[in-house]
């Protein structure tokens, strides 16, 4: 079952147990502004026969990316003393997992520990040099582009960590 872009944001969402106002106020920090039911429609599910980037775009999903690195760290300064733009590294579809798994290590402050942790609660063994090829920049010669399968249960180790009685109690339905 591949991720659409707008299941990594309802993902995002749910593990990190974040309010509307906040989602927008997130949008807004990476550059985007969105309303409640422009909001609603980012957030439905989508069939899973659809294209990848339906309804949420590479743009918007880096945008969304890019303003919770701003609402958890705050904008980054340059040396001129000014913010300085956040970074679009999306260029393909091939780079969304590992933008959004470098993004979130940012915004959350997470090592590669936690990563590794969250994958592990989630049933997924990976070694330290195998996570550390994911996070290197595409040009790298170990460069390992993330399946779908390493960030969808990266989010679903955070929402066991961090939901644990919602996520025992959906997983019984």
């Amino acid at each position: 079952m591949p991720l659409n872009n707008n299941d990594i944001i309802i993902r995002l969402r749910y593990a990190l147990n974040i309010k509307n106002t906040d989602m927008i106020k997130i949008f807004q920090f990476g550059g985007l502004t969105i309303d409640e039911e422009q909001l609603h429609v980012l957030l439905t599910k989508q069939a899973e026969d659809t294209k990848r980037d339906e309804k949420v775009d590479r743009e918007i999903l880096e945008s969304f990316m890019n303003g919770l690195i701003i609402s958890q760290r705050g904008e980054k300064i340059g040396a001129d003393l000014k913010p300085v733009p956040p970074t679009f590294d999306m260029v393909n579809d091939a780079a969304i997992n590992n933008v959004v798994i470098k993004k979130l290590k940012i915004a959350m402050g997470y090592t590669s520990d936690d990563l590794i942790s969250f994958l592990k609660s989630a049933d997924i063994k990976i070694s330290n040099s195998e996570l550390s090829a994911i996070l290197r920049r595409p040009d790298h010669r170990n460069y390992k582009p993330a399946g779908d399968r390493y960030l969808r249960n990266i989010l679903k180790g955070m929402a066991i960590e961090y939901r644990p009685k919602d996520v025992k109690r959906a997983s019984h339905k």
